[in-house]
């Protein structure tokens, strides 16, 4: 019998900057178990003091290259996670790449650790900057073990990634050279989903993976992006080599937001509110109109740069993907309400996490007569549009986070008026992503 595995394999700790002071494991779990997650990233294995947290607070599981929380009775797993900065020149351009790096035990994050330190200080950030080359970390990285797994972290966005509109290559090859062939899969970032990646043929061999890169474990965050598998065994090996093979029969498919939800979707102008489709920029030639300064340059634009295939091409030979968005940012819409951290957003999610379990389930499962049961329609409305495709996304932009706009009967019956929150719920509402 095959296990289904739902993986967040990239997030981050508490001592990455702009992360929560809260982002602890047993937190990390708490919600990862809510979202439906039972294979999670530690995040940040580098970093000195978080792996001293992972040490004292995680347990291996025999023979699995997995951990669990020690203290607490949890069914979700941990994978040893972290993301570094790479930054170096190449053919006289700077180049800024973010990688995430897996590896199966402490012993070899000891090692990886310490073949790292010489490039850069690992205690500054939780993910470190290192003064060395893509292909020298791939090198150094896989000397450790061949089973560490390395790939290009949210590959299109236009600062600290492989495609980057400003620092970014035009193709794998380029940025990795002799050491490519250890890199098997990518990210592909909030703002791009498979889809728009098939568009590019070169990308066809390298399995292409979704994750949160969350910087806080509130379930709007952590699991927004996950990936899908079946597998005869929750282990590392498993979950590698499913990525690494590319095979659609135990890497079945990720959930992906709609790419339009992404910050960095469209190209545009945060400061004068610009937000243009890739023919609008061009048309400007990626000038504001307003400012006259340069646009930051949407993923999308930059996938109809190096794309060789057309935007409806598919491919039915690689793994899946669903699209859907966090349930508290569905409910908050629905509401109408810019915060997915007040009790008006807690209490239907709290009750449809109760009768169905997790939050994927709500998201990929539930019916609307069984949501109905437990919520007025039109929240179960907006989950059914949100799941069909039905729903729209204004696109985000230039570090603006795209907004979802729902048409949904009887949002009058629907209480308005932001509740009192508790302290602690307070505090969560900053944006810390």
């Amino acid at each position: 019998m095959l296990i289904r595995v739902i993986a967040d394999l990239h997030i981050h700790g508490r001592y990455s900057r702009a992360t929560s002071e809260q982002m602890s494991l047993c937190e990390i779990a708490k919600y990862a178990k809510i979202k439906g997650l039972n294979l999670v990233g530690t995040g940040d294995f580098t970093h000195p003091l978080w792996l001293k947290e992972i040490r004292e607070t995680l347990v291996p599981q025999a023979d699995t290259g997995l951990f669990k929380l020690a203290s607490v009775d949890s069914p979700v797993c941990f994978v040893l996670q972290t993301e570094v900065c790479t930054i170096f020149d190449y053919k006289g351009q700077s180049k800024k790449i973010h990688h995430v790096i897996l590896t199966p035990s402490i012993e070899t994050a000891d090692q990886i650790n310490e073949r790292l330190t010489p490039f850069g200080n690992l205690a500054s950030d939780g993910r470190p900057i290192l003064d060395c080359t893509a292909p020298q970390l791939v090198e150094e990285v896989m000397a450790v073990s061949t089973d560490n797994l390395i790939f290009p972290a949210h590959a299109w966005t236009p600062w600290f990634s492989i495609f980057g509109a400003f620092s970014g290559f035009n193709t794998v090859e380029d940025c990795y050279q002799d050491m490519t062939k250890h890199i098997h899969a990518l990210e592909t970032g909030l703002s791009s989903d498979p889809a728009m990646n098939w568009r590019l043929s070169g990308l066809d061999k390298y399995a292409l993976i979704s994750n949160s890169d969350c910087h806080s474990f509130w379930p709007w965050r952590i699991g927004r992006e996950a990936n899908v598998f079946d597998l005869p065994s929750l282990t590392y090996n498993h979950v590698t080599s499913a990525i690494s093979d590319n095979d659609p029969e135990r890497f079945k498919f990720t959930i992906e937001t709609d790419p339009a939800y992404g910050k960095y979707h469209w190209t545009g102008h945060r400061n004068c509110k610009i937000s243009l489709s890739p023919p609008e920029a061009i048309k400007f030639g990626n000038i504001c109109p307003i400012c006259r300064r340069k646009l930051v340059k949407g993923v999308e634009q930059r996938v109809e740069e190096l794309a060789d295939r057309p935007s409806d091409y598919r491919r039915n030979d690689a793994p899946g993907f669903k699209r859907l968005l966090p349930l508290s940012e569905v409910i908050a819409a629905v509401i109408g309400t810019d915060s997915p951290a007040i009790q008006a957003v807690w209490k239907p999610y709290n009750a449809l996490i109760e009768k169905f379990g997790d939050e994927y389930s709500v998201l990929m499962d539930a019916s609307f007569e069984e949501m109905i049961s437990v919520v007025t329609a039109p929240f179960a409305q907006a989950i059914i549009k949100v799941r069909d495709g039905s729903a729209k996304v204004t696109p985000g932009y230039d570090g603006v986070y795209g907004q979802l706009t729902l048409d949904v009967a009887d949002v009058s019956m629907i209480k308005t008026k932001p509740l009192s929150v508790p302290r602690v719920q307070q505090r969560s509402m900053s944006d810390f992503c």
